[in-house]
């Protein structure tokens, strides 16, 4: 029996928080001892890369987009359904309790192809406007500055230095500063 392409339409389930790679392992376990891979075709836990910056060291770290959420691509009939509510872990489908709801084809290429969209991971940055900071890197190196403005989708701040008497505004990124200790602060 051959599931109808026109009824396969991606859903979003909901998962206990941290358990969406199990749950995307053992469903994809259940879809192929079952023979459903016709009704039930794709199981995706989106991720983006992020740079973490620990004691001046980074590394790239696989993130989930959606935490807490799986993405399935399936024929929704009540078999599919009671197999997927009944994995471990899952604790419903997005949408009414009895009729998920079906993620528009805009959101579905939105967010399948975000990732070949994307360009080099962005650092995660961990400070707000008006946060004092110290520069650890370049030609300010040990320099205090206030942060005036945030960047979050270049990784980057803005804070304007004392040069030459001047206030100059200058872009850092996640690695080029650290939070000033406190001593610094007051």
């Amino acid at each position: 029996m051959t599931a109808d392409s026109n009824k396969i339409k991606w859903y979003v389930i909901h998962t206990y928080s941290g358990y969406e790679n199990k749950v995307k392992t053992n469903l994809e376990l259940k879809v192929q001892s079952l023979g459903m891979t016709d009704t039930i075709r794709q199981i995706l836990v989106p991720m983006h890369d992020e740079v973490d910056i620990k004691d001046g060291n980074k590394r790239v770290v696989q993130r989930k987009v959606f935490p807490g959420y799986v993405l399935v691509e399936m024929e929704v009939n009540d078999r599919s359904w009671y197999v997927v509510r009944n994995t471990p872990g899952v604790t419903g489908f997005v949408g009414t309790t009895t009729k998920p709801t079906p993620l528009s084809d805009e959101e579905v290429d939105r967010i399948l192809h975000a990732q070949d969209h994307a360009g080099a991971p962005v650092p995660k940055l961990t400070v707000n406007v008006g946060d004092r900071i110290r520069i650890t890197q370049g030609a300010f190196t040990d320099q205090l500055a206030n942060v005036s403005e945030i960047f979050p989708e270049k990784g980057t701040i803005r804070v304007l230095l004392d040069v030459f008497g001047t206030a100059t505004p200058t872009e850092l990124d996640a690695s080029q500063f650290e939070a000033a200790p406190e001593i610094y602060s007051k």
